[in-house]
């Protein structure tokens, strides 16, 4: 596609109805590797440039919170070579990347135990929290070492322990006191999924913040996925009547 072409669908986009919060699985970068005979973590690599990419379209595009799926809890089932690679790229791409984030007036939030992660990219995650805490024009939410099952059971934990200490009641539980037990926090729940790769599924992504979350699937790997397949998702969410469970 080219640039005219991209700008047209850009110009189809009615900035008036832009999703406040986009979530993205991040799929096929091994499929994307394998397709070309090439080691998986070429896949990841190429995966992450992706990422740089479309935080910088969400970002023109007003959005104010994006809510990647980095690494999975599931994800420690992999190799050990490929869970090493992709490690080593988030602590390269945090060293390079994170001064633009922080003076494009973004902030990097984390959901997931990344306790578990390697020490330095522990680290470097935690650096960039706290450079960018203080941003205000979009959250950049990466999901590390998350799961949706385990982010809810996290919760009820967390509120039992907050019942038996008599900071709150029984009664008192509701979905919105619920939803601030979550990693999310102080965030919506997103109005539209992303998904490329084929797979038509939720993995384990955000499974109590996405009850009225808006699906948009593609066949198209993640490395492959551009500027112009973003705006595509826009723009079939914005032809979507959400209701809500109303008429």
């Amino acid at each position: 596609m080219n640039d005219k072409d991209i700008l047209e669908l850009k110009n189809m986009i009615d900035i008036n109805n832009i999703p406040n919060h986009v979530a993205v699985i991040m799929d096929g970068n091994g499929r994307w590797a394998k397709k070309r005979s090439l080691p998986r973590t070429v896949g990841h690599q190429e995966g992450m440039k992706r990422v740089v990419e479309i935080v910088e379209v969400a970002k023109k595009l007003n959005i104010k919170y994006l809510s990647l799926y980095a690494f999975s809890t599931e994800n420690w089932k992999r190799p050990k070579e490929e869970i090493d690679g992709i490690m080593k790229i988030l602590v390269y791409y945090i060293r390079n990347e994170l001064e633009k984030i922080h003076k494009n007036n973004i902030k990097i939030q984390i959901m997931g135990n990344i306790n578990r992660l390697p020490k330095t990219p522990r680290e470097e995650v935690l650096k960039a929290v706290e450079k960018t805490k203080d941003n205000t024009d979009m959250v950049l939410n990466i999901g590390l070492n998350y799961g949706g099952k385990d982010d809810i059971i996290r919760g009820v934990k967390n509120i039992l322990k907050d019942i038996k200490m008599g900071k709150i009641n029984e009664e008192d539980i509701d979905v919105e006191l619920f939803s601030n037990y979550l990693y999310t926090k102080n965030m919506p729940d997103p109005d539209l999924l992303i998904r490329p790769s084929g797979e038509l599924r939720l993995s384990n992504f955000m499974l109590y913040q996405m009850a009225y979350t808006e699906f948009w699937f593609s066949d198209i790997f993640w490395p492959d996925f551009k500027e112009e397949h973003f705006y595509k998702a826009i723009i079939d969410y914005q032809k979507r009547n959400r209701r809500f469970g109303g008429i």
